[in-house]
């Protein structure tokens, strides 16, 4: 949302592009707004990943997702370095892939040396597809069906435990298909007990949390576990949350986690991986301020070094999973405006061909987005407009109080940062088509999702032979 408080009315598109005009080998891309690539070329268009957007829009249509290549592989290997420079020990940065699962992003941070979270057999198997090593994926979840249990077992990836429901389960599971040569990988999720400021829906560190086990049934958990030969223990997990730009929370769990790692060797349980989730957040408006990648890194390193040093262990191969911060930033979503609607003395809307079926986070989250118009980007700002989509519900806005130049139908209205949980989280609601994806780099786009068709739609669809008759 773009405040009526605001100031500089009168800028323009380009003003977003101020910081990514710089060497993007230096800029963390989780603190921009657009890609890293994003130019204006000059048409007075936007430009990604050396590609017209509005040229895009007319190959592949719109509603569009347009990823760029560099800014996603920038914080691939900003994460990577980061953790080498600043960690003595083995390291290992995994993509939390439900901020958007498809075979081409798995693919493409797999190619960067990273490894994948899942959270369901459809996200391991599209892991698997992508080529991604068993030995890199990391199945978390609350409520894990026994179907997904043996399908990770059989995958030979690394089970993160949530609860004893399921760690009951796999010692259960562990005898029939575990080759006793070979026992059942996992790690344990505890809940730290840590706040941070975030959306209530994205705080998963607190006590009062759905994932993982609790802190105070700690001895119980790991005398359990040190007497189940069917399980190959390697380590701790947790998490805080998701969207955050504090960093003394991300240093407090890791302090906190090197204290159960000191409590898990009394059982004799080594700490062989220690993995402290992820949450940095990403710049959605030009008021958000999240620390850099590296920022983030750092501290929880010079932390986990600094605590093994204190409690005798040994460095433990730290492991983190950032998700929207790696693809955040990547995406941008690109509408074609068409009709309008004046309310006089109140609101002036402008409406697109999309909305919360293709981006939820606005109705669901209250989320707030920043948008340009594609083919006009110098023009001044001169109007302010609520940006709402197609969907026959009156939440269904995509932004409130929006800067834009003076448009009308056709214009190509660009939404920033919806690399994260837009295209995971779309649904067919009214029952439109889900949107293409493309990836752009070197001026080519490339698909990587197809636009659903109107018979992609109806083909779950199932007519009793009684409802045919007539």
């Amino acid at each position: 949302m773009v405040s009526t408080q605001s100031t500089g009315v009168q800028d323009s598109g380009s003003k977003y592009l101020s910081q990514a005009n710089r060497e993007s080998a230096k800029i963390s891309p989780n603190q921009e707004l657009l890609p890293l690539s994003a130019r204006i070329n000059s048409r007075d268009c936007l430009e990604i990943g050396g590609c017209d957007v509005t040229t895009i829009i007319q190959q592949f249509g719109s509603p569009l997702y347009i990823l760029d290549e560099e800014t996603l592989r920038t914080a691939c290997r900003q994460y990577r370095d980061s953790f080498k420079h600043y960690y003595k020990g083995e390291s290992q940065v995994i993509y939390a892939s439900k901020a958007w699962s498809c075979v081409s992003v798995c693919a493409i941070v797999a190619s960067e040396g990273l490894g994948i979270d899942v959270v369901s057999g459809g996200e391991l198997h599209t892991a698997l597809t992508a080529g991604v090593s068993p030995d890199k994926i990391y199945f978390h979840g609350n409520n894990k069906s026994r179907e997904e249990l043996i399908f990770a077992i059989h995958s030979g990836c690394t089970i993160v435990v949530d609860n004893w429901y399921e760690l009951k389960t796999l010692v259960d599971l562990g005898s029939p298909i575990a080759n006793p040569q070979s026992p059942i990988p996992i790690m344990l999720r505890l809940t730290p007990g840590i706040e941070c400021h975030t959306h209530e829906y994205i705080r998963t560190g607190h006590l009062d949390s759905k994932f993982g086990f609790d802190p105070n049934e700690i001895e119980e958990l790991f005398t359990f576990v040190s007497q189940q030969p069917g399980l190959n223990f390697v380590g701790l997990h947790a998490h805080i949350g998701s969207q955050i730009f504090e960093r003394q929370p991300h240093r407090d769990l890791a302090a906190v986690m090197v204290q159960w790692m000191s409590k898990a060797a009394r059982y004799g349980l080594a700490v062989k991986e220690l993995n402290v989730g992820g949450g940095l957040g990403i710049k959605y408006t030009e008021s958000d301020d999240p620390p850099s990648i590296e920022q983030w890194v750092q501290p929880i390193c010079e932390v986990i070094q600094e605590a093994c040093v204190t409690e005798n262990l040994p460095l433990p191969k730290l492991i983190s999973e950032p998700g929207r911060s790696l693809i955040g930033s990547s995406c941008v979503t690109a509408y074609t405006i068409g009709s309008s609607k004046v309310v006089p003395d109140i609101r002036n809307y402008v409406s697109v061909d999309g909305g919360m079926s293709d981006n939820p986070r606005p109705i669901t989250y209250q989320s707030i987005y920043r948008a340009v118009v594609a083919n006009r980007m110098s023009s001044p700002l001169t109007e302010i407009v609520t940006i709402a989509g197609k969907h026959c519900e009156s939440g269904d806005i995509v932004i409130k109080d929006a800067y834009l130049p003076k448009n009308q139908p056709g214009d190509i209205l660009v939404v920033m940062a919806t690399g994260a949980y837009n295209y995971s989280m779309a649904s067919n609601y009214n029952r439109l088509p889900r949107p293409a994806a493309v990836v752009v780099a070197n001026g080519e786009a490339n698909l990587i999702l197809r636009r659903e068709t109107y018979q992609d739609l109806v083909r779950q669809d199932c007519l009793p032979e009684r409802l045919q008759e007539g």
